[in-house]
């Protein structure tokens, strides 16, 4: 499994990272070409991204409080009316693309899961 250049001008882009190393592993399920290195790598990308996503769902919570906070500030503040109804609307907007993100994250994890038990049901079948 050989690794796409998945990284741009800010760093990796982690959709084209998975959708790259999704597409490599489904191949190698497929012709049923697994190896031990190939499983390891897979288990050390899926702990990566097991830790995204525990960094990603801490985030996301804090924006959750966060845009909590702003509409008690909305509701119950009207001196902070207009502003805390401007930033309350600002952070909504990032916790949607937020939990949009997380979403791709969560579905990308089970679905590795899924493809480190076929991979090891191969290696199982093969080593029998």
């Amino acid at each position: 499994m050989e690794n796409k250049n998945t990284s741009g001008r800010f760093g990796i882009n982690v959709e084209k990272w998975c959708k790259a190393h999704t597409a490599e592993a489904e191949a190698l399920i497929s012709a049923e070409t697994v190896s031990e290195k190939d499983l390891r790598r897979h288990g050390k990308m899926l702990s990566y991204l097991m830790h995204e996503r525990l960094i990603h769902l801490i985030v996301l919570v804090m924006t959750v409080f966060g845009e909590l906070f702003l509409i008690g500030v909305t509701i119950f503040s009207e001196s902070a009316f207009p502003l805390s109804m401007i930033m309350m609307y600002a952070v909504l907007v990032v916790l949607i693309f937020y939990v949009r993100h997380y979403f791709i994250l969560e579905n990308t994890v089970q679905n590795w899961y899924r493809l480190e038990e076929e991979m090891t049901n191969i290696l199982e079948r093969r080593d029998s």
